[in-house]
């Protein structure tokens, strides 16, 4: 597959995002391939400054991924109602009806696939929720609008 058959949205570097950490990766927070936007992970982090929100509560570091997964489809040229598939990762298995139960608002009667996995911890300390989703281009999203949740 060469470049010009996928756009790379919102691309960054991990020495900008963790300079904490010894990393130089290229990285990008969503591919548009063939029709389908895969995304990055997205955590309670405002995409513009990097500054994590939330810090100690699951439902406000789960509204801002949503947040984030919502406004980078309709920079794909998605929305939320397109989402076929999506995977949360949390620290802690208590923090499972808080998450689902936000998640659930903004995909009320998308019906994705879903797996759900208790992990021991994401790439920073403060982060308590990570969700991933993948999505399709729908004709009725033209590029740059989002829906409502």
């Amino acid at each position: 597959m060469t470049e010009s058959t996928h756009v790379r949205l919102r691309k960054f570097n991990t020495k900008d995002t963790y300079p904490e950490q010894n990393l130089d990766n290229d990285l990008c927070q969503a591919v548009v391939a063939n029709g389908v936007v895969y995304l990055r992970g997205q955590i309670g982090q405002d995409l513009e400054t990097r500054e994590s929100v939330g810090i100690g509560d699951v439902v406000a570091q789960t509204e801002q991924a949503m947040q984030n997964i919502e406004m980078l489809l309709g920079e794909a040229g998605s929305r939320l109602a397109d989402i076929v598939k999506v995977t949360v990762y949390i620290i802690d298995p208590r923090y499972r009806e808080d998450v689902y139960r936000t998640m659930g608002k903004y995909l009320k009667g998308v019906y994705p696939v879903s797996t759900g996995i208790v992990v021991q911890a994401l790439a920073r300390p403060e982060w308590l929720v990570e969700i991933d989703a993948t999505a399709v281009i729908s004709s009725q999203a033209p590029l740059g609008e989002t829906s409502a949740a």
